[in-house]
């Protein structure tokens, strides 16, 4: 019986290097549709357990879509942590090839679960999010700009910022309508905002970057999300916890959630108060109610409950 194999995929602008484990095989391909046909058709007739990618902005999602396609179990990884566990075994130096290499035997050693391909409806939501985000980040970067700006470039910083406002709108009316649209994100989207604290905003960020919501303990969602603390003890040192990792949209959107939820939220506020009354910092405050939060949003969505403030105390 043949030992399972295993494929790491280093993404660039232009390449894609694989590599197989334990054949050792490795080839390159280009990123265009036929070098990409190429790549999917050696891992189909491969048969790997497992093909591990870096996120790299961008460039590793259609790879990523079409493995999933083509029935390969596909995972997309932090680089960080990959290239930590490639420096934890030794592979100090870094080429494309040899990082192809270390996220192969990272797919055999660690195993990270592959995560579902999205639908085209769920890809086209996020992209809608995404865009959205991008617009109120360009709208921040020239309202910071007018702040000193003279008066004949402030005419066009103003002229702009009306058009980044019609934008804007536009983006909430689209996503507003492409939730609507589904039944099943209206049923989701209707139990998040019952919630205290959670907008239309917080809701669809929610459904499309954080599917797991739900399907997951507590604990492991927290984990997910980056709002567990990580403990940093040694010996007889107790370190302070800090949270680490996780995805950083979420995390934004829970964050603007729980500065609503820390006054309007009954059970997210008892945690606030408690920990601020005992000392804690305004920011280890923040945190622990963005994990309570996201606590009762994972049982509601689990056990399909509306809002109820006695669960939610619980």
């Amino acid at each position: 019986m043949s030992a399972p194999c295993f494929a790491g995929i280093d993404v660039s602008k232009d390449h894609l290097d694989v590599h197989l484990r334990p054949t050792g095989e490795a080839f390159r391909a280009g990123t265009d549709e036929p070098g990409l046909a190429r790549v999917v058709a050696r891992l189909v007739g491969a048969g790997p357990a497992l093909v591990v990618l870096e996120a790299t902005g961008g460039y590793e999602a259609p790879v990523a879509a079409a493995l999933a396609a083509a029935g390969v179990p596909v995972a997309v990884v932090n680089p960080r942590q990959a290239r930590r566990f490639a420096e934890a075994t030794g592979k100090l130096a870094k080429t494309d090839r040899l990082d192809a290499a270390a996220l192969a035997h990272f797919a055999e050693a660690v195993k990270p679960e592959a995560r579902p391909r999205p639908d085209a409806d769920t890809a086209a939501l996020a992209a809608l999010v995404d865009r959205r985000r991008q617009l109120i980040a360009m709208r921040v970067a020239e309202q910071n700009r007018l702040e000193h700006a003279p008066p004949a470039v402030a005419r066009e910083i103003r002229a702009h910022l009306a058009w980044l406002d019609r934008r804007i709108d536009r983006a909430d009316r689209d996503l507003a309508a492409a939730v609507q649209a589904s039944p099943v994100w209206r049923a989701k989207d209707d139990l998040l905002q019952s919630a205290p604290g959670v907008g239309p905003v917080v809701s669809r960020v929610l459904l499309t970057e954080l599917p797991e919501l739900g399907a997951l303990s507590g604990r492991r969602i927290a984990a997910l999300v980056g709002v567990a603390p990580v403990a940093k003890d040694s010996g007889r040192k107790a370190g302070a916890r800090r949270i680490a990792g996780g995805r950083a949209g979420v995390r934004s959107a829970l964050y603007m959630a729980a500065l609503a939820a820390a006054r309007f939220n009954p059970a997210v506020r008892a945690v606030y108060r408690r920990l601020r009354a005992a000392g804690k910092a305004v920011k280890v405050a923040q945190v622990a109610a963005m994990r309570k939060l996201l606590v009762i949003l994972n049982a509601m969505v689990r056990d399909h409950r509306p809002w109820d403030p006695a669960a939610a105390a619980a």
